[in-house]
């Protein structure tokens, strides 16, 4: 890795560097949105429910109402929606996949106008919520500030893509997480240290484990994104080799879903309390705060089973055995000992089955630790060990070093070349 870093000063490198550069000041842009509030809006204190993690995506800006509140939260669900509409729900959608190249362009530009409406959707229906006023207009203004916000962060993310390294909205979103993890480690330090609850020394040491702990869990999300299950693969090649064969693997990764599974649980698991608020029923409010909210035993109980659901589900939809097993014979292909076809089908399916049960326990662990720890130390809610923000952080950031490493790579077989 340091090696690699040396290398991205090199005078054959000069264009990577650019790269990064501009790919640092776009970062540096959002970074400032983030902190510049909507004049007529006011700072959030109440707790956002599912809406926390893509207040953590923008940075915080949701609860300062920052003209980028929303991030680019607003085409991630747009990204799933059209995800799920080509699992053979919408023939149109599933054509367009089948299409390749372009179908994946015009994908991308449905995602984008589908952003844009979800934004001002969105936008709204918070402003509704959250903002303390009744003005249509006041509210008409915060919504359109809020979708102009996301429209110009998808187009920053595009400028990254193009100029930059990365994949430009998945850096908004890490740099937005990123900006918000000081929070963390100042109200850890002031509840330990300087709040006065512990005497200096035991302060001092509660806070060096909290350190610890935080450095265990961020290791064990970077081994869980890295590891994978590697199916070997043949293919039918007289001319590679002796044998008539040319090795390969099939690469499943433990945690296929990412973060998707939180976000549908947390979803979920807010919608009967937005329905119970606007019909303003008090008893219905009473039983979920009592039983739904994932701080209560229940709530967390379902919570639980809910990530666990919908990470089977989705990891299902979106790796479908039986296209895997297809493809694999439309290549030629084939499992050694296993035979093409149901049994390949069956064997895929076995396996991803018992890799998703591991990655959702991990997501579940991941999840259930800022509650755990929140419910049972007295800690501020802004202090919290795990979450799925840094799975997000640290699936980024190997993405990206992984192209800036590709990137060194071909320069340097390229320069060798010209050598020869």
């Amino acid at each position: 890795m340091f090696k690699n870093i040396a290398k991205l000063f090199a005078k054959e490198n000069k264009d990577l560097r650019k790269r990064i550069y501009f790919t640092l000041f776009a970062l540096g842009i959002f970074c400032l949105g983030t902190g510049i509030t909507i004049p007529w809006a006011s700072v959030l204190y109440e707790e956002l429910g599912f809406l926390e993690i893509f207040n953590l995506m923008s940075g915080g800006g949701l609860k300062s109402f920052s003209i980028f509140a929303l991030g680019v939260s607003p085409y991630i669900t747009a990204s799933i929606i059209t995800q799920l509409l080509q699992m053979d729900i919408i023939p149109y959608f599933k054509e367009l996949k089948e299409q390749g190249y372009v179908g994946r362009q015009k994908i991308n530009k449905i995602n984008r106008y589908l952003a844009v409406i979800f934004a001002f959707v969105q936008a709204y229906v918070i402003s509704i919520f959250y903002l303390n006023t009744k003005d249509v207009m006041v509210m008409l203004k915060t919504s359109l500030v809020m979708t102009a916000g996301t429209s110009f962060l998808l187009w920053l993310g595009d400028q990254i893509t193009q100029k930059g390294i990365g994949n430009g909205s998945s850096l908004l979103i890490m740099a937005g997480i990123i900006e918000s993890m000081p929070s963390i480690f100042i109200g850890a330090f002031n509840a330990f240290i300087t709040a006065g609850t512990y005497n200096l020394a035991v302060g001092i040491g509660l806070f060096v484990l909290f350190l610890i702990v935080y450095l265990f869990v961020l290791v064990g999300i970077i081994w869980i994104t890295l590891a994978e299950r590697r199916i070997p693969i043949q293919y039918a090649n007289h001319t590679t080799s002796a044998y008539g064969t040319q090795s390969s693997f099939l690469p499943i990764k433990i945690n296929s879903a990412g973060v998707i599974p939180v976000i549908f649980a947390s979803i979920v698991l807010t919608i009967p309390s937005t329905i119970a608020g606007l019909i303003k029923n008090q008893g219905a409010i009473d039983f979920i705060n009592k039983y739904i909210v994932y701080t209560t035993p229940t709530g967390f109980i379902l919570y639980i089973a809910l990530i666990m659901f919908f990470g089977y589900v989705y990891t299902f939809m979106m790796m479908n055995p039986e296209e895997m097993s297809k493809d694999l014979n439309k290549r030629g292909g084939y499992i050694p000992g296993v035979r093409p076809g149901a049994d390949t089908t069956k064997y895929i399916s076995t396996s991803l089955g018992k890799l998703t049960i591991v990655g959702s326990v991990f997501l579940v662990i991941l999840s259930a630790l800022p509650i755990l720890i929140g419910n049972i130390s007295s800690l501020p809610s802004s202090v919290s060990i795990g979450g799925t923000g840094i799975l997000i952080v640290v699936g980024v950031a190997i993405e990206t070093y992984k192209q800036i490493e590709s990137g060194l790579v071909s320069r340097s077989y390229k320069k060798r070349r010209r050598v020869r």
